[in-house]
C-alpha cells in the first residue's frame, strides 16, 4: 500500500504542478495599458460684421448667414474643440450695424453654432458698442444656443472655463486690450465683475490655476497693431510672459491680418504662438479696404495628444489658410463667405468652381499666408 501511496502522491503533486501552470497562463496580466488619446483643437480668426456683410445675407424675412460659412463648415466641424472669435456685440432692440457700433443680427447665434463652433470668445474691443446689458445678453444667446463663452463673465462665472475633450482636460482664457473707452460708463464693480482685460497679475494668477487643473492651457489674448503683419514688441514681451506662466498655446487676435506662427521650447516641451489669425468672416475685402491681407486668416489646427498619466502634449500643427470673397448668386446678388483657400488649389475639391482671376486670388492667399505663418516644419501634421 505504501508504495502505492507514493505513486500516488507523486501523480497527484505532477498534476497540481502543471495545473498551476496552466493557470498562470491562462491568468491575464493585470498591468495598464497606456492608451494614447488624441483631439483636434481649432481655433479661428475674427468675425466681424459689417453693414456691407450684413445686407449681403439679407433675406425677405430675416438674414441667412449660412451661405458666409457653409464652405468653411466642413472644416471646424471636424474637430474635436473649435473656437470661434465673434466681435461685437447683439442689440435685438436695434437695427443691426457695422463699424463702429458693432449690432449683429441675433439670427448668427445658430448659424454659428452650426457651422460646428464649441466655443466663443468675447474678449474684444467692441463687446460693449451697444452697452453692458447686451454684451451680456450676447453671451447668453450664445449660452442658450448651446456654445461656451469665454472673455466675458457674469457675477458667478470663473474667469477660466475647462473642457473636457475626449478625456483631455484643456483650460480656455481669453482678454482684451481694451473696449473702446465704453467701459468707462460702468462702475468700478461692474467692470470687475463682467470684463477682462490685459491686467498680467490676474493673467498670470489665472495660467497658475490653469496648470494645476488642465491637462492643456489655451489663450486667446486680443491685441496687436492693427493691419500690421508682423507682432508688436508688446505682444511678443506677453505671449512669452504667458509660455511662462503656463500658456501651452496662445490664439492671438485684432490685428484684422495674419501674423507668424512661433514653436517655443519650454521646460522641455513645445508651446505653440500664433500672433494673430486675422479675419475669418468680414466685408475687409480688397475691394473695400485696398488691402489684400483684411480679407485673409487662417483656421489653426494644433492636434494634443496624452499617453496614460504623462502630461498632454502638441502632437502636430496645420494650419488652414482662409479667404473672403464676395460670390454671385442666380438671381445676381453678391454675398460674402469664406473659403478655405486650399480647396482651390490645383486638385482641390472646389478647383475651377469661380472665375480664373478669382480662383488665382484664392490661391494666392493660401501661399502667400503659409509663407507668412512660417510654421515650423517639424512640428507640422503630416497629410
Amino acid at each position: 500500500m505504501k508504495k502505492y501511496w507514493g505513486i500516488g502522491m507523486l501523480f497527484g503533486l505532477l498534476m497540481l504542478l502543471v495545473g498551476c501552470g496552466q493557470q498562470e497562463q491562462e491568468t491575464p496580466s493585470t498591468e495598464k495599458s497606456e492608451e494614447t488619446t488624441k483631439i483636434s483643437i481649432m481655433a479661428s480668426g475674427d468675425m466681424l460684421f459689417h453693414d456691407g456683410l450684413i445686407q449681403s445675407v439679407r433675406t425677405a424675412d430675416g438674414y441667412d448667414f449660412n451661405p458666409s460659412f457653409a464652405e468653411v463648415t466642413p472644416l471646424i466641424q471636424s474637430a474635436d474643440l473649435a473656437i470661434g472669435d465673434f466681435e461685437g456685440a447683439i442689440n435685438p432692440q436695434a437695427a443691426p450695424i457695422g463699424y463702429p457700433q458693432f449690432n449683429t443680427p441675433s439670427a448668427v447665434v445658430p448659424e454659428i453654432s452650426a457651422a460646428g463652433y464649441d466655443v466663443i470668445t468675447l474678449a474684444q474691443n467692441h463687446i460693449l458698442d451697444q452697452g453692458l446689458d447686451n454684451a451680456l445678453l450676447t453671451k447668453q444667446l450664445f449660452e442658450e444656443e448651446g456654445l461656451t463663452t469665454i472673455g466675458l463673465k457674469s457675477a458667478k462665472d470663473d474667469p477660466i472655463v475647462i473642457k473636457d475633450v475626449n478625456g483631455i482636460k484643456v483650460a480656455l482664457l481669453a482678454y482684451t486690450y481694451g473696449f473702446n473707452d465704453y467701459d468707462q460708463e460702468l462702475t468700478a464693480d461692474e467692470y470687475e465683475t463682467h470684463l477682462l482685460d490685459l491686467n498680467r497679475e490676474q493673467i498670470f494668477a489665472d495660467l497658475a490655476t490653469a496648470e494645476e487643473e488642465a491637462d492643456v492651457t489655451v489663450v486667446l489674448p486680443h491685441m496687436g497693431t492693427e493691419y500690421q503683419t508682423t507682432p508688436n514688441e508688446e505682444q511678443e514681451a506677453l505671449f512669452h510672459e504667458m509660455i511662462d506662466h503656463g500658456a501651452d498655446i496662445i490664439f492671438g487676435g485684432h490685428p484684422h491680418v495674419p501674423q507668424p506662427t512661433e514653436v517655443v521650447e519650454h521646460d522641455g516641451e513645445q508651446k505653440f504662438i500664433l500672433y494673430s489669425m486675422g479675419n475669418l468672416l468680414s466685408n475687409m475685402t480688397l475691394e473695400s479696404m485696398g488691402d489684400i491681407w483684411t480679407e485673409r486668416g487662417v483656421v489653426m489646427e494644433v492636434n494634443v495628444e496624452k499617453t496614460g498619466d504623462n502630461p498632454a502634449k502638441i502632437a502636430s500643427i496645420q494650419p488652414h489658410p482662409t479667404w473672403v470673397y464676395r460670390d454671385t448668386q442666380a438671381d445676381g446678388s453678391d454675398i460674402v463667405k469664406t473659403a478655405v483657400a486650399e480647396e482651390y488649389l490645383p486638385g482641390g475639391k472646389r478647383e475651377n468652381t469661380l472665375s480664373p482671376a478669382l480662383e488665382q486670388r484664392a490661391q494666392t492667399a493660401y501661399h502667400e499666408v503659409m509663407e507668412l505663418l512660417a510654421v515650423d516644419k517639424n512640428i507640422m501634421k503630416e497629410k
